[in-house]
């Protein structure tokens, strides 16, 4: 059985993540934290591992001939990386909450684009429920502090 390009491509996301989950186990635990340093990219590495298995898996066991290659997006993909670049630069200019709502509508906004002023509602609300929950998440719940933004200092 041969493998497609699925295949292969979880096939090297399991092996990294594999590797990346590895190296988490030599990060030394604090006594006076409950949850240690490892625990959430453990918890990420290992659903990211899981998953990638599972895509070697269908891709081996999947039934009748080999579909052809659908004609990817290519450009599509590399603005999404830009765009998610431009949010990693803007992050200590603009902090987390502008910088992060400002990503979700643009990235909203690429993958569907809105029509008309029902769609631009929607990118826009859901840009700022996105904003504000992982706010709210991270900075009360988990007590991570996020960046604030050196313009806007907000």
């Amino acid at each position: 059985m041969k493998l497609s390009k699925d295949g292969w491509s979880g096939l090297a996301i399991l092996l990294a993540s594999l590797v990346l989950f590895g190296l988490t186990l030599g990060l030394k635990d604090n006594p006076l934290v409950p949850i240690g340093p490892g625990f959430y990219p453990r918890l990420i590495l290992g659903i990211t591992a899981v998953l990638a298995l599972a895509l070697v898996l269908f891709d081996l066991f999947k039934p009748g001939k080999p579909a052809q290659a659908a004609t990817a997006a290519y450009g599509a993909v590399v603005l999404h990386f830009v765009v998610f670049g431009l949010y990693a630069a803007a992050l200590p200019w603009l902090g987390f909450r502008v910088a992060t709502f400002a990503y979700v509508a643009a990235a909203n906004a690429l993958l569907a684009p809105p029509r008309g002023p029902g769609g631009w509602a929607r990118v826009v609300s859901l840009a700022a429920v996105t904003a504000a929950a992982t706010f709210f998440i991270f900075e009360h719940y988990l007590t991570v502090l996020l960046p604030r933004g050196h313009w806007t200092g907000f």
